[in-house]
């Protein structure tokens, strides 16, 4: 709760003036303080008539303190005021407490004296817990020795135990969660004189911090206490741990090994498992670019086999054409030559069977010289 929260709380519920008094003097108040779960909502609404939010079990509906509305009895205005739980499921003591003493510097601050407070423990717990000792030592601290006689002590949730066991718990105050048992208990306080807190003089009086005050000490010495159990529970299960390797404790290396075996396992399936898929994803990029290769491949094949089988062809038909061709030219020169010959037989002299073979070998030359020039031109 903020400050200006505080004091605006303070302003508006507490510091009103009872009727028939001409001089501003705030109307007397009672807090109810204890652990979560204790019933201090439960009584301030029995006894004021009021309807405060009630939290059920141990979870606490009360986060911030809360100033029920004032209510006459037996010729008393009385004011009481619900506080947060400690032991609280949602915030931790020390919070709690600062809540609390922001709250109680403020009314003081203000003008404001308490006239009584009231402390409730279950009386369904089977004991005085650590955690229950370690609140009341810090409550004893807050209000200071000189204000522990204006102080009620409560015992609530009776009725949920046998009568005989409830007595041997019991010793100080009951409240059987009646209106008519509130109100006598708030009877009991109002002989008090109004005192200030311990901890309202150190935060206002003595401008101390809150971990500087008794409360905020006892708190801190309980916080410290328990972080040194933590501490030597912590080093405690540590030699344990140490002996049980030095014993060679078989069964808890066993189960270490088992443990790390296991993870192993599990590591190594993943790992295959994620080696396996990304095999089956590259063996599908290689089979697809496999499949694509053999498809070109094959396409390129027969483009080749078209082409070849396109240039046997041409090359079959151009040869039978220049077959054709050369027979043609070559019996037509072997005609022109005989007739040439037999021109000049009577004014050439004769060669004889060489010289007329000579004359038949160039003339074969000069057709091979031509045939060849014409397949060069064809694969062209």
């Amino acid at each position: 709760m903020a400050a200006s929260d505080v004091s605006s709380l303070v302003h508006d519920e507490l510091l009103a003036v009872a009727p028939g008094n001409d001089h501003d003097v705030p109307v007397p108040a009672r807090p109810v303080l204890g652990d979560t779960g204790a019933g201090k909502t439960e009584f301030i609404n029995l006894a004021s008539g009021s309807n405060l939010t009630v939290g059920r079990g141990l979870e606490s509906c009360t986060s911030k303190v809360r100033v029920a509305p004032r209510f006459w009895l037996d010729g008393r205005l009385v004011t009481l005021i619900d506080t947060p739980g400690f032991n609280d499921t949602n915030k931790s003591d020390a919070d709690i407490l600062k809540e609390i003493a922001a709250f109680l510097a403020a009314s003081y601050k203000h003008g404001m004296r308490l006239a009584g407070i009231i402390y409730m423990h279950r009386i369904s717990d089977n004991r005085m817990g650590g955690v229950a000792r370690r609140h009341f030592k810090m409550f004893r601290e807050l209000c200071g020795e000189s204000t522990l006689k204006n102080v009620a002590i409560v015992t609530s949730m009776w009725g949920q135990d046998d009568l005989q066991t409830e007595e041997a718990r019991e010793e100080l105050m009951r409240h059987y969660r009646t209106t008519e048992c509130a109100h006598a208990i708030l009877h009991s306080l109002f002989g008090n004189r109004p005192r200030a807190l311990q901890i309202q003089r150190e935060l206002v009086d003595e401008h101390k911090d809150i971990s500087q005050t008794a409360a905020g000490e006892e708190l801190n010495r309980e916080t410290a206490a328990k972080i040194k159990r933590q501490a030597e529970e912590l080093a405690e299960l540590r030699q344990q741990m140490e002996d049980a390797i030095r014993a060679k404790d078989e069964q808890w290396k066993a189960e270490l090994r088992q443990r790390y075996l296991s993870e192993l396992q599990d590591q190594s399936k993943k790992l295959v498992s994620d080696y396996a898929r990304q095999q089956e994803v590259m063996e599908a990029k290689i089979a697809g670019q496999a499949e694509k290769e053999k498809l070109n491949a094959e396409a390129a094949e027969r483009e080749y086999q078209d082409r070849m089988k396109e240039l046997e062809a041409r090359f079959r038909t151009a040869a039978e054409a220049e077959k054709q061709e050369m027979d043609a030219k070559f019996t037509t020169l072997q005609k022109e030559a005989l007739e040439r010959q037999i021109r000049n037989s009577s004014s050439v002299p004769d060669l004889g069977f060489f010289g007329n073979l000579a004359e038949m070998v160039n003339l074969v030359a000069a057709i091979q010289r031509v045939q060849q020039s014409r397949l060069y031109d064809l694969y062209e």
